[in-house]
């Protein structure tokens, strides 16, 4: 109603000025009642006493421009199949719309994406240059729909960054900007944003961002809202924060693909939003809605990039994957494998599926498919039932083509082999030969330090678990110069194990704490027994361990070296007190290395809350150790 008297008032006003000039100074009251008393009626009878002409003036305003109905051309353009059909409505002198030529335009570049090879020899017909021309003519007439579906497609025919007529299509969209709907805004976020970074169409895309930024509360349906997270919510942090205030609320809408959009730009942005996390993973459990294979593959690929675990959610994806397992291709199940391992998420009717599924289809697993199964095995520490027939495949499939690998894959499944305790004495030469390992150990990046890492331990097993083996073997300075531990937050079990232990020894020289061995492992603690269970000096004995070997005296009969090893939460599968593959490893070499394995996970530590409970707590577990050891 209110805008209705405003559109009536400024008719009233530019009626009033027309009459203006001819009116004499004497006649202003006059001019004024006239003025006043349309403006004063008009709220309740707008047409009732106004002059003639403003009345005509008024109804003309009031009527809506109605769809035209469709017409020969309409029919011409949408049966179209040629591009040389819509040139020709050029010139067969057809009454063209002012729409008519943006939608050939368009018509005309869904047939191009059918046939790409003909668009260069199409952009220099003189015919498509005047449909361009008349396109950009009559650009302030298109429709708001028309107007954003053309610029779409004048981006995908690739015109020149100069293009006069793109240029004024960009520049209509930048007009009208305030007046397209949300969903028009929402079209060209989808569209076209990418096209836009591409063309140097930067002002636009601000624009266009800062709009959908400002009317965000006009969304109202979840495809829109999932599909404008997944491609224009990593164009600005502001807009993404507007969309995932948006999901919260209309997540009870959403369907099985909604999900899977939003949680595909979540992960494709690194953005671990809890509250949005948390609502998709009630909604995921509650509603009973099928899930097909890609959206059972997108939603654990999500929630593993996302590191996000929730048992409700890993169960339904788990259970509703078993039955599809026979249509998976050998690379959705090696997806599926790797992302149910960032999860850390061990479901064993699941892999041990895996196993058949691919032993069924040996044929048709490629050895990059292979390698990621047998990653994701090993940071598991799953060993399937069928393992000599699954590794009997795997050592078949690698033969000679694990030298074709790069170097650092070929030490990543080498070291994954060595977890599940299946590397072979060659496949251990072949990375710890000085000709493949020398260019590695020089790396100082991140990944480096990983795979140096990783050749430590690849050279642990070599000389603790393969008796046989007779090298090569990584030089001593290599193990001795090993690369630093990363910079981690200390936890209350790391700060809190070393001060109860102190306290037990009653003396420094009595152990060690943080010690680093040649095997590429750090142990928290390191005490030595006597064969009556009294603590002994470390210094003066030797340490063939360390990676400095230190100390001359050999132990004394029935001493024991005494390893504490604390698992932190990242150390155990999700849900499970099972170690993962990297933790089952270090415990292992450790034990091979002579030591007796004092094991403080931290389920058990967080019971304890008191010191002389912790004190207590460290006692037992050495008595525990010490006698399962005599009672061998």
């Amino acid at each position: 109603m209110a805008s209705r008297l405003v559109k009536e008032c400024a008719c009233l006003l530019r009626e009033v000025a027309r009459f203006a000039p001819a009116m004499a100074p004497v006649s202003r009251p006059r001019l004024a009642a006239l003025a006043q008393r349309p403006l004063t009626s008009s709220a309740t009878s707008p047409s009732s006493r106004l002059p003639g002409s403003l009345k005509e003036l008024l109804e003309r305003e009031q009527v809506f421009t109605p769809y035209p109905k469709p017409t020969e051309v309409d029919q011409c353009i949408e049966k179209a199949t040629r591009p040389e059909q819509l040139l020709e409505l050029l010139d067969s002198g057809h009454n063209l719309h002012h729409n008519h030529a943006a939608i050939m335009l368009i018509r005309l570049t869904r047939l191009l994406a059918e046939k790409p090879k003909h668009r260069a020899s199409l952009q220099q017909d003189a015919r498509f240059q005047q449909l361009l021309q008349l396109v950009s003519s009559q650009i302030t007439l298109v429709w708001h729909g028309t107007l954003v579906r053309l610029l779409r497609s004048l981006y995908a025919l690739a015109l020149p960054e100069a293009s006069r007529e793109l240029r004024s299509v960009e520049q209509e969209v930048r007009w009208r900007l305030r007046r397209l709907k949300y969903k028009h805004l929402a079209f060209l976020a989808e569209t076209c944003a990418t096209s836009m970074q591409e063309q140097q169409s930067q002002e636009l895309l601000a624009e266009l961002l800062t709009h959908l930024e400002r009317r965000w509360t006009e969304l109202d349906d979840g495809r829109t809202l999932a599909t404008l997270m997944l491609k224009a919510g990593h164009l600005s942090g502001s807009l993404m924060n507007r969309l995932e205030d948006k999901c919260l609320e209309l997540v009870e809408q959403f369907g099985p693909e909604e999900m899977r959009r939003v949680l595909l730009a979540l992960a494709a942005q690194g953005r671990r939003s809890l509250p949005l996390l948390r609502a998709i993973s009630y909604h995921l459990v509650q509603k009973p809605f099928p899930l097909t294979k890609s959206v059972l593959l997108d939603l654990t690929y999500a929630y593993g990039k996302l590191s996000f675990h929730q048992t409700q959610v890993a169960q339904r994806l788990a259970a509703d994957l078993l039955p599809l397992l026979p249509s998976l291709t050998p690379a959705e199940v090696a997806r599926c494998a790797k992302s149910f391992t960032f999860l850390k998420w061990l479901n064993l009717p699941l892999f041990e599926a895996f196993v058949q599924h691919i032993l069924n289809r040996a044929q048709d697993v490629t050895l990059p498919h292979l390698c990621n199964v047998v990653l994701a095995f090993a940071h598991l520490n799953f060993r399937p039932e069928q393992e000599e027939k699954f590794f009997s495949l795997v050592h078949e499939k690698l033969g000679p083509a694990l030298v074709s690998l790069e170097p650092a894959l070929q030490v990543d499944l080498v070291w994954a082999l060595c977890v599940l305790q299946q590397a072979q004495e060659a496949q251990l030469r072949a990375v710890l030969d000085p000709g493949f390992h020398t260019p590695l150990l020089e790396t100082t990046s991140p990944k480096g330090q990983s795979t140096f890492q990783k050749l430590l331990h690849i050279n642990a097993t070599a000389r603790l678990e393969h008796p046989g083996y007779t090298g090569p073997l990584l030089p001593a300075s290599a193990v001795a110069a090993q690369p630093p531990a990363p910079d981690q937050k200390v936890t209350p079990l790391q700060r809190e194990l070393p001060e109860t232990l102190k306290g037990l020894l009653g003396s420094a020289d009595r152990g060690s704490f943080a010690v680093a061995t040649q095997y590429g492992w750090v142990l928290d603690a390191e005490v030595l027994l006597d064969a009556d269970g009294q603590f002994l000096p470390l210094r003066d004995f030797v340490a063939p361990h360390l990676t400095q070997p230190a100390g001359n005296q050999p132990l004394p009969e029935g001493a024991k070296r005494l390893a504490f090893l604390r698992w932190e939460f990242p150390s155990f599968s999700s849900r499970s007190k099972d170690l993962m593959g990297r933790s089952a490893l270090a415990r292992r070499h450790v034990l091979a290395a002579g030591f007796l394995v004092v094991d403080v996970p931290y389920y058990e530590w967080l019971e304890l809350k008191s010191e002389w409970q912790k004190g207590a707590y460290l006692k037992d577990k050495m008595r525990k150790v010490v006698a399962e050891e005599l009672a061998k």
